[in-house]
């Protein structure tokens, strides 16, 4: 099942399903113009990867971590499919970065991998936007990576039987390929770092885990078109714009 969280033409926020061309609720069918795609959860942080993919790793000129780099992205980054993202001003470079996104189902702390699945409602597409001017000079990446609408999230929620294991992760810029990977490129799967995390802090359902980014980063321009696209999940987009 695809579930989408969406807002109506009378705007109240609904959970139902997503069908290609239009969304359901409780009986009710609505064209994907007559609503607003929101992200699939309301998490209370967004716990990411770094260099999780070793080619990745390779192109920024870093050593692969021996354990996760976790770095988190507070809720004020959400942003959703079909919104415009407005880049940070007086920046020379803010980067894509196409990831397969986890969402939580119920609170964890502890967790073996062995046990991770059970606690994963499903998956979603992100794109980690990122402001390398600052994320360069920074050793926790805030301003890099916490930045306003700087992880758009969606379109819908994929249950875990829907996402192969191999599932693939691509990202298009106005419709040319610039990253096309699998999770079987992962140097942490799903699992190990859902016991990383867990062994640190405490987990709350909704919350998500962006796995990491394959090779292939690159800079966003004003007016760009953005699609990832994750095996299973199927296609968040969105535009991204210059501050003004």
């Amino acid at each position: 099942m695809h579930r989408v969280r969406f807002r109506d033409p009378a705007g109240s926020v609904r959970n139902g399903q997503w069908h290609d061309d239009h969304v359901s609720f409780a009986g009710e069918t609505y064209s994907l113009d007559e609503v607003d795609v929101l992200p699939p959860c309301e998490p209370t942080k967004i716990v990411c990867i770094g260099r999780n993919y070793a080619e990745h790793a390779d192109e920024m000129d870093n050593e692969v971590p021996d354990r996760p780099l976790l770095f988190l992205k507070p809720p004020n980054a959400l942003a959703g499919h079909g919104d415009t993202v407005p880049l940070p001003a007086g920046k020379e470079r803010v980067d894509w970065e196409a990831e397969i996104a986890v969402v939580v189902g119920k609170q964890a702390r502890n967790v073996a991998a062995e046990d991770a699945m059970d606690y994963v409602a499903g998956f979603t597409c992100m794109n980690d936007v990122s402001n390398r001017d600052d994320q360069d000079r920074e050793q926790n990446w805030v301003r890099g990576k916490a930045f306003d609408n700087a992880a758009p999230l969606g379109p819908v929620l994929a249950t875990p039987d829907e996402v192969p294991e191999d599932a693939s992760v691509e990202l298009r810029v106005n419709g040319e390929t610039k990253q096309s990977s699998s999770r079987d490129y992962m140097m942490f799967s799903v699992a190990d770092l859902v016991e990383e995390i867990t062994t640190y802090m405490t987990l709350e359902p909704g919350d998500v885990i962006s796995t990491g980014t394959p090779a292939g980063v690159g800079a966003l321009s004003d007016g760009d078109r953005v699609e990832v696209e994750v095996g299973g999940v199927g296609v968040l987009e969105h535009d991204v714009r210059a501050a003004e």
